[in-house]
């Protein structure tokens, strides 16, 4: 492959990458780690800032029900306190050793308003991969050793990776969709 198409395929597959990740984050419903493991959670007094997963461990202990454990039992307060502060509409209550969330069914509503999120977010990753285009198209045009053949048939390779790339944010979009809109 061209090391310019695969620089290209490269930072498209970033996009999807970075999508597949932030999707995740989307509530569904359904207890998965995904939902408060990136949370930002301030421990040991304020002097130190780490994500939940660096903390402790997560779980779906059901289809409705997160529990997490810290490494450290003597931050769970701080834990508790942390994903309050997040803002993510869930609820943590402690037993003392663990923590445990409860993430309550979507109303009709709110299952609208993720989908709407979720398509923000797949435009923004069409986004990228069109600026990842845009770029390899111009360091085609820039690239002087190569003859007009060369640069015809890398202009068809890129947009054929783009149009891929695209199809891939699309099929994501529809199984979250239906993740989303699933009772």
């Amino acid at each position: 492959m061209d090391p310019l198409l695969q620089e290209t395929s490269q930072s498209m597959d970033k996009a999807i990458s970075f999508l597949q990740q932030d999707l995740a984050t989307v509530r569904t419903g359904r207890a998965t780690p995904s939902l408060v493991e990136g949370l930002v959670i301030s421990v040991y007094g304020g002097s130190t800032k780490m994500k939940l997963m660096e903390l402790a461990t997560t779980v779906a202990s059901d289809a409705q029900t997160l529990m997490i454990t810290p490494f450290d039992p003597s931050i769970l307060d701080e834990i508790q306190k942390g994903i309050m502060e997040a803002n993510t509409g869930l609820t943590p209550s402690s037993d003392g050793h663990v923590l445990r969330i409860a993430i309550p069914a979507l109303s009709e509503e709110r299952r609208q308003e993720l989908v709407k999120l979720m398509h923000q977010k797949l435009e923004n990753a069409r986004i990228m991969v069109r600026q990842a285009r845009q770029d390899g198209l111009q360091d085609v045009k820039k690239n002087e050793d190569l003859s007009e053949d060369d640069v015809k048939r890398l202009e068809k390779d890129i947009q054929r990776l783009t149009d891929e790339h695209i199809a891939t944010i699309d099929g994501l979009g529809k199984a979250k969709e239906s993740e989303l809109m699933q009772l």
